[in-house]
């Protein structure tokens, strides 16, 4: 998985490449951890990502939740498997997907 990261003033956009799984969710964890703090504006852009996991979906779910408490996340560009993902396990109920 490629994670590319645009960082501005208070907003961080982070677009996935690729497969968010098992094996790739603890280095966006990392990735998040060293950039999250003090932004106001999380965005992820999953235009390119072709799988997601449960252990990917922890990572957004524990993303939401700080940003919950400093500001606001939204995810765009959902293709139809990963949206269908979201909707089967409530998470399109939970994020904010545009």
């Amino acid at each position: 998985m490629n994670i590319t990261k645009t960082k501005s003033e208070n907003s961080l956009i982070v677009a996935l490449d690729g497969r968010l799984d098992t094996m790739t969710a603890p280095e966006l964890e990392k990735a998040l951890a060293d950039e999250i703090n003090g932004v106001a504006e999380l965005t992820f852009d999953l235009s390119a990502l072709a799988y997601l996991s449960s252990a990917g979906l922890r990572v957004l779910l524990s993303a939401q939740k700080k940003m919950n408490k400093q500001g606001s996340m939204k995810i765009i560009n959902v293709n139809e498997t990963i949206m269908e993902i979201f909707e089967v396990t409530g998470f399109s109920d939970i994020l904010s997907i545009e």
